[in-house]
């Protein structure tokens, strides 16, 4: 086995930077040898900083490096595809941020790839290798709180993304987008989803119509052991970053998630005060890095992936099923958004 694993960055926008300085800073056993993004002055940047030795502008030509083992595709939803085809084909090893594509043609035409091939391809979802949702997940499978009965999941920005990022034809909307993470914290205590009820609107920024998305939606579920779900997503907790959950059990619940960023209460005339959390990447910094330390891992020591593409597809099933509830305006069964190809299979919850 090999002692270090060769890994190129496809995209080294705002998360394609934090992948690639946690390869090349805070993965002993990786080697990050090479980037490339669309916009070259990015890729240039990005391999002066961390002193990579190569850097390209075309996926293809990273893909076509003998030196590279393994890719971590950190681009926008409407390239997924093609880039863990291309490297599927080209043998490297693959991590893909979420979602895995646009639609589910595509997501399928995916796994279809990485069966006919072989790779090695590896979902990232990182809120499964953060210390609160693992703790969770362990204490339900002990039996902490008896059965889960009602998972919520809340999802809130403290402000909208740029408007080209949540154009559905870039991200897939703040749906598919913001709550397939919920969606699959969802799979993982609660099983398989069976129907999918979903509200929203343009309440915060009016903008958002020019993109054809909406900034606020709550998705009510229906799990196939009948229990149930609620999921809040918004974009205006001008506060801060707002992600906590609750597993709801017959013999007592779970909180997951917190408000306060350092544990510091101001207490004056006035009232007592804390801070918030910011943002996504001091709330979850830990769990990306063990997220892309655990692909590495896995590839050097020629194990399974622990989030694999049939599990993006099955949170990504509910994605679309739930876009569809919000458009037609009436409650959307699981089946109607079409089913994994043969052969894959999806693991949720234990």
């Amino acid at each position: 086995m090999p002692s270090r694993l060769n890994v190129g960055v496809i995209g080294v926008g705002r998360m394609g930077h934090v992948y690639a300085a946690n390869l090349a800073q805070r993965v002993p056993n990786a080697r990050l040898v090479a980037v490339a993004d669309q916009k070259a002055d990015l890729a240039a940047a990005c391999a002066k900083e961390f002193g990579i030795p190569r850097f390209y502008e075309s996926h293809h030509d990273l893909l076509d490096d003998r030196d590279i083992d393994a890719v971590a595709v950190i681009t926008s939803t409407s390239t997924h595809k093609e880039a863990i085809v291309d490297a599927a084909r080209a043998g490297k090893a693959v991590f893909c941020e979420k979602p895995i594509s646009l639609s589910l043609e595509d997501a399928n035409e995916v796994l279809r790839v990485v069966e006919e091939t072989g790779a090695f391809l590896q979902m990232g979802f990182q809120r499964r290798f953060d210390a609160a949702y693992v703790g969770a997940r362990q204490k339900v499978e002990e039996g902490a709180i008896g059965s889960p009965v009602v998972f919520t999941s809340i999802s809130r920005d403290p402000f909208r993304p740029p408007l080209e990022f949540c154009d559905p034809k870039i991200s897939g909307g703040l749906i598919a987008d913001m709550g397939i993470h919920d969606f699959d914290a969802a799979r993982m205590y609660m099983g398989e989803a069976k129907t999918v009820h979903a509200i929203g609107g343009v309440l915060a920024y009016p903008e958002m119509r020019e993109v054809g998305d909406i900034d606020n939606a709550i998705v009510n579920m229906v799990f196939e052991s009948g229990t149930l779900g609620v999921v809040q997503l918004s974009r205006n907790a001008v506060f801060g970053y707002d992600i906590r959950g609750e597993i709801w059990g017959t013999k007592g619940t779970i909180q997951i998630g917190y408000f306060r960023q350092t544990p510091i209460l101001v207490m004056t005339r006035e009232g007592i005060t804390h801070d918030a959390v910011p943002y996504f990447f001091e709330r979850f910094e830990s769990a990306y890095l063990t997220q892309i330390q655990d692909f590495v891992d896995r590839v050097l020591k020629s194990q399974g992936p622990s989030v694999t593409g049939a599990d993006a597809v099955a949170a990504m099933r509910i994605s679309l099923a739930a876009n569809a509830s919000f458009q037609e305006k009436r409650p959307v069964d699981i089946r109607e958004v079409g089913a994994l190809p043969a052969g894959a299979r999806a693991e949720s919850k234990s």
